[in-house]
């Protein structure tokens, strides 16, 4: 962590000096005072968040980072969610989290999923269960995070905690609910959202005074809007989009409790498939004690549309307790459950612009999370996708409001978004039938049904998925080609930038490549050195610094502003020699830049392979020794293109595709 960049200052460092366009009370405060922040009537901001769930709070976080942009997020809750519904968080957003300095909070407090086990019939005795499988739950390698499970509202609560400590000092405006939504393109602040104070069922038709106050209500104008208020999304409805898809009429019960039981997999993520009473899916939750279980209730009369109401929690654990046989399952308390009724819905569209108009204005209405796709729960997806929807766009939002990039970027949002909601449900429905298949029968091959064996197979194939890395962008303004992806085959053009250890340089300390990356909006470009000596003028690598810093076409000069040379682009090296084999006296004077009022050198720009692993960054990575390769990666985390170290033409063409030409 780098601070101190202008000067001491005491105190918490992450607590960040607040900017002049602040005008919240003090992070320390804030984030530990939930309130109402009444928004002023005729409020005009850049952005407009509605919604304070998974893609809100991202959302939120991204742009708190920018103190020079104007960000009101309003919900309708009272305050902070004190019991969320989700807890899956995949490795992929682990890593994200890392972004804004959160992993290690986050994965202190979680539960950590090593390893799932499926269960079945017993073949000798079909009313018992028998452990048919247990396989690890992440692919090895797949990532430095593991997969893990957190309440929902302490992951909102770190990041509602990270955005009042922020510049901006970002705090959500609660107990507001948007009623109307209007769009005006001849504004400089084209969407004009309508809200009141949220009502409540035992306030609505009372006569009191609350009445009267859900009656008044004030208007923000705002550049940009994003909807993540949910499944019942007002700016949704606003827009006139649709939701497309199916109920499948089956019910399942989820119940967070603590049980006290002799089935020994009970702190081990479980499949679990009875003969005859349904299945279960465990998930042991953090805290050591407390257990999630999905239970399987059957089918629901599609005529009956109450149906899904009338189930009791007894019966929920009624059912659990058949499934469960012949292990026992006392329930000492239930902390929280519901009922829900298997379906995949995704919008017909991600924001404001209709098939007919697009391609002629950009977007200024936008919708992420459950607001545009839902599913069931099992698949442990809704959260993490959610969030990812909110990066993509948050760093894009950013990107344009600041000037950096022209309008059209943020036409890649639903781009982009829209192909990964499809997957996510195509992939639901097929894991919710997995779960929900009748078991195979041994004795009688003709009678159907899904085995063991089959069940586990569906799951290791879903794998990368589940785990959050099947996200692959197709290339446009911001993702290129895939030619010179051999250069370094481990970086794949349009896949998270997976990280590896190195060593730093200046200091000699080991760490992750991916982890100084962080959560800024700033582009990097990672050049991987050939086997030359990079002390030498002669080498590529020194070619390459040379180009950045003086020449005319350099990105980092036509698309930064003022005098930071890290504003825009965050330049790192990856030496093949040790770090005791180099000088930093004698290394390209480009990546020693100074910084900050005072002028002062950053030293965290080098690294060097670690000669001692049993594989170095190289081998991991599959990076071309011979030619060495600039691998470019998204400020969401995405690789955009790998380019051999001398394609200095190639890099500023691609640049310039996705950048406005800043004045000097």
């Amino acid at each position: 962590m780098q601070f101190y960049l202008d000067g001491f200052r005491p105190g918490d460092p992450e607590i960040r000096p607040a900017a002049p366009t602040a005008d919240r009370e003090p992070a320390e405060v804030a984030s530990s005072t939930p309130g109402h922040h009444p928004v002023n009537s005729a409020e005009t901001v850049d952005v407009l968040i509605v919604g304070t769930g998974p893609a809100g709070t991202v959302l939120a976080a991204q742009l708190a980072e920018f103190p020079d942009i104007t960000t009101r997020v309003v919900e309708r809750r009272g305050g902070p969610l004190e019991l969320g519904h989700a807890d899956g968080v995949a490795c992929r957003t682990v890593e994200m989290f890392d972004a804004f300095g959160l992993a290690d909070r986050l994965i202190r407090e979680a539960y950590w999923v090593n390893e799932t086990t499926f269960w079945g019939p017993d073949p000798s005795d079909s009313s018992h269960i028998v452990r048919t499988g247990r396989i690890d739950d992440v692919e090895e390698g797949l990532s430095e995070y593991p997969h893990v499970i957190v309440n929902q509202a302490r992951m909102q609560d770190f990041l509602l905690d990270r955005m009042a400590k922020s510049s901006s000092r970002l705090v959500p405006d609660y107990g507001l609910e948007v009623t109307s939504l209007e769009l005006d393109d001849s504004s400089d602040h084209p969407v004009t959202v309508t809200v009141a104070p949220a009502r409540t069922d035992d306030t609505v038709g009372t006569g009191n005074a609350d009445d009267t106050d859900a009656a008044q209500s004030t208007t923000i104008r705002a550049k940009y809007v994003i909807g993540c208020d949910g499944a019942r999304s007002a700016v949704r409805r606003s827009l006139g989009i649709e939701m497309n898809g199916d109920a499948k009429n089956h019910a399942w019960g989820v119940m967070d409790v603590f049980a006290v039981t002799d089935f020994p997999d009970v702190r081990l993520k479980s499949a679990i498939q009875s003969a005859t009473g349904g299945s279960v899916l465990l998930i042991p939750r953090e805290g050591g004690y407390m257990v999630r279980l999905y239970v399987d209730l059957g089918d629901l009369d599609p005529t009956d549309r109450a149906a899904r109401t009338r189930f009791t929690s007894d019966e929920i654990i009624a059912a659990a307790q058949r499934i469960f046989h012949p292990y026992s399952l006392e329930v000492k308390e239930n902390a929280w459950w519901s009922v829900y009724e298997v379906g995949q819905r995704i919008a017909d569209r991600f924001d404001d612009v209709t098939e007919a108009d697009r391609g002629t204005r950009s977007p200024r209405v936008f919708i992420a999370g459950d607001a545009c796709h839902t599913h069931s729960a099992k698949a442990g997806q809704g959260m993490n996708v959610s969030m990812q929807d909110a990066f993509n766009l948050g760093w894009k939002l950013g990107s344009v409001l600041r000037g950096l990039s022209p309008e059209s970027l943020l036409d890649t949002y639903a781009q982009e978004r829209q192909a990964i909601a499809q997957e996510l449900i195509d992939f639901d429905l097929k894991w919710s039938e997995a779960m929900a298949a009748r078991p195979a029968d041994p004795n009688d091959p003709e009678a159907g049904g899904m085995s063991a064996q089959e069940r586990q197979e569906i799951f290791t194939a879903g794998g990368r998925f589940t785990a959050g890395f099947a996200t692959d962008y197709p290339p446009n303004m911001i993702t290129g080609h895939d030619r010179n992806e051999h250069l370094a085959a481990g970086f794949p053009v349009g896949e998270r930038f997976h990280s590896a250890p190195v060593i730093r340089l200046a200091d000699a300390k080991p760490v992750e490549l991916g982890h100084e990356a962080k959560a800024d909006g700033r582009w990097r470009l990672y050049a991987f050195a050939d086997r030359s000596d990079p002390q030498s003028a002669d080498s590529p690598i020194a070619r390459l610094c040379s180009f950045l810093d003086e020449a005319r076409d350099s990105p980092i000069r036509r698309h930064t502003a003022g005098t930071d040379p890290d504003a825009v682009f965050d330049v790192r090296a990856v030496f093949q020699q040790g770090h005791r084999d180099l000088a930093l006296e004698t290394m390209p004077a480009f990546l020693l830049p100074r910084k900050g009022r005072l002028g002062l050198i950053d030293y965290e720009k080098m690294f060097c392979a670690d000669l001692a692993a049993e594989a170095d960054i190289f081998t991991r990575r599959d990076i071309s020794r011979e030619r060495g390769a600039l691998v470019i990666v998204r400020p969401d985390q995405y690789v955009a293109h790998v380019l051999p170290l001398n394609a200095h033409a190639e890099l500023s063409d691609f640049f310039a595709g996705n950048m406005n030409l800043m004045t000097p």
